[in-house]
């Protein structure tokens, strides 16, 4: 047997060393964030799930992969095959092509969470360490029960038992999950927090000695109280690690769950509901909200939502619950570099471009802007174009979905003139960053010019970044080096790009989006 190697969704091919090596893609990547370049022959560049998802290889449960790398070559084809639309690419320096693997060895499961079997392959297992926990599966998470009459004393006991199950499952451990209990019914109460205990057989002490409250299932108050209240650092909760509700529900709420689940998504927190035992039809009409378990997960994408038929039996449903809770990747709700960042573009019109230059940098900014998830409570985009004037195309704002922020892109109007990228980036520090200075996202500003410009711009950057915004610098043709660095962010190397002719833009894609993640996560840090 071959030992694999674990990967995420978004490892490329040019992360790998060796030239054939078997991977592991795990379970549920989300297929709209993919980059995959070509079809059979895939540019080095692409995401390497992607592309065996995209060759039919594995599906989106994952699997094992082989990984050969190739020559690169010119002309890479955009193809839609398996929900997956790969794009073109004009050329790129290496390739690689994926194909099933034989009887590999590791257990595909949301991040292979420590609890599969030890493989008996060659390569032994590293023992897990008991006081660390399972690493794999990083997050703090708050376990929302039900302590109301609906559930009763008997069938509350049942779903201790079920929730300490869970808890062993996980890992709970100093680097693993760390776990807490919140009980609903009138009045919520916080039992533990994420900070009380961090060995799993404490967990499962301090689970058994629950006592049953009782009241109305007030589950609505209990998660707005949760979202606000739990995650506190001081009660223990870890930066840059996904925040988890699971909201245990027997039967239905007493009271709304639309408002909490809005607060919660607000407050970064990934709520998942297990719902046991469905209204029946004729107990339908006592339900304030029949959509209530919608209203209140992180997403509506059928990810979020679990279900059990009865509080008996329910061993089963432990392990698919728990590697839910492990699949990182699929926490939407968390402040991730995707949803939690303002990128302003700041575009060169002056008359040196031209019409279809300016097309392609229209097109660049848009396959950027489109890896991040653009709403009201998520990212946002604004663009500023500028010759010796400058004009606000969009602000951040005016536009709070994916598509209207596209659609606003390619309605820009090129205004040639010259060139004065000092005082653009002046302008939009002041107008464009200057509202939304304090609030909760952090700010990156994109400069796209092709030529010297006319003014310092060495003062107008440092006046920005010393307001909080990171800055990247993106020349093209003539635009001087001295120029690009003396805008970009420390570490300038890393924040200046710099091709020859604009179709050497679209290459700098998965670059610049992959630059704004590692600075948004440094930050987190």
């Amino acid at each position: 047997s071959v030992a694999s190697t674990a990967i995420t969704c978004f490892t490329r091919g040019l992360d790998l060393r060796k030239e054939t090596e078997d991977v592991l893609c795990p379970a549920n990547c989300p297929l709209w964030q993919f980059y995959v370049f070509g079809d059979g022959v895939y540019a080095s560049l692409s995401s390497i799930c992607g592309a065996a998802i995209h060759r039919g290889v594995i599906t989106n449960a994952g699997g094992a992969v082989r990984v050969q790398t190739l020559p690169g070559q010119e002309n890479y084809p955009a193809v839609n095959a398996n929900g997956i639309q790969s794009q073109v690419l004009t050329r790129w320096a290496s390739s690689f092509s994926v194909t099933g693997t034989k009887n590999t060895v590791l257990e595909a499961v949301g991040r292979s969470v420590s609890t599969a079997r030890p493989s008996t392959g060659k390569r032994p297992k590293k023992p897990l360490d008991k006081k660390a926990g399972n690493k794999d599966c990083k997050a703090d998470i708050a376990f929302l029960i039900d302590g109301s009459y609906n559930i009763g004393q008997r069938r509350f006991n049942l779903q201790k038992n079920f929730v300490g199950k869970v808890a062993v499952m996980l890992g709970i451990g100093t680097e693993g999950p760390h776990v807490g209990v919140v009980q609903a019914s009138e009045h919520p109460k916080i039992e533990f927090y994420l900070k009380n205990f961090t060995a799993a057989k404490e967990v499962l002490f301090a689970i058994k000695e629950l006592g049953f409250r009782g009241g109305n299932s007030n589950t609505g108050k209990a998660l707005k109280h949760t979202a606000q209240k739990f995650f506190s650092l001081e009660n223990g909760a870890r930066k840059g690690i996904p925040k988890i509700i699971v909201v245990f529900l027997d039967g239905w709420p007493s009271d709304d769950l639309e408002e909490a689940g809005i607060v919660a998504r607000e407050f970064g927190v990934n709520v998942f509901i297990v719902s046991v035992a469905k209204p029946t039809t004729e107990e339908l009409g006592m339900v304030q909200d029949i959509a209530f378990v919608d209203k209140a997960v992180c997403r509506n994408n059928g990810f979020f939502s679990y279900q059990m038929p009865t509080w008996f039996g329910t061993t089963k449903y432990v392990k698919p619950l728990v590697q839910k809770l492990c699949s990182h990747e699929q926490m939407l709700c968390s402040k991730t570099c995707y949803n939690s960042v303002n990128i302003g573009f700041l575009i060169d019109g002056s008359s040196s471009i031209g019409d279809s230059n300016f097309r392609l940098v229209l097109e660049f900014i848009g396959n950027v802007a489109k890896a991040f998830e653009i709403s009201d409570i998520g990212s946002k985009i604004a663009a500023v174009q500028f010759t010796y004037d400058q004009r606000t195309e969009f602000g951040f704002t005016d536009y709070t979905t994916k598509e209207k922020v596209l659609s606003a892109l390619r309605n820009i109007r090129y205004m040639s003139g010259g060139t004065a990228t000092g005082d653009a980036i002046s302008f939009t520090t002041r107008n464009v960053f200057g509202p939304v200075k304090d609030g909760p996202n952090k700010n990156f500003l994109v400069v796209l010019t092709d030529g010297q410009s006319y003014d310092d711009v060495r003062g107008p950057a440092a006046a920005a970044q010393k307001a909080g915004i990171t800055v990247f610098s993106v020349g093209v043709a003539w635009a001087p080096l001295d120029d690009l660095k003396d805008m970009a962010s420390e570490p300038r190397e890393s924040h200046t790009f710099f091709t020859r002719e604009f179709t050497g833009l679209e290459q700098m894609v998965p670059d610049i989006i992959r630059g704004i993640c590692k600075d948004f996560l440094d930050s987190k840090q």
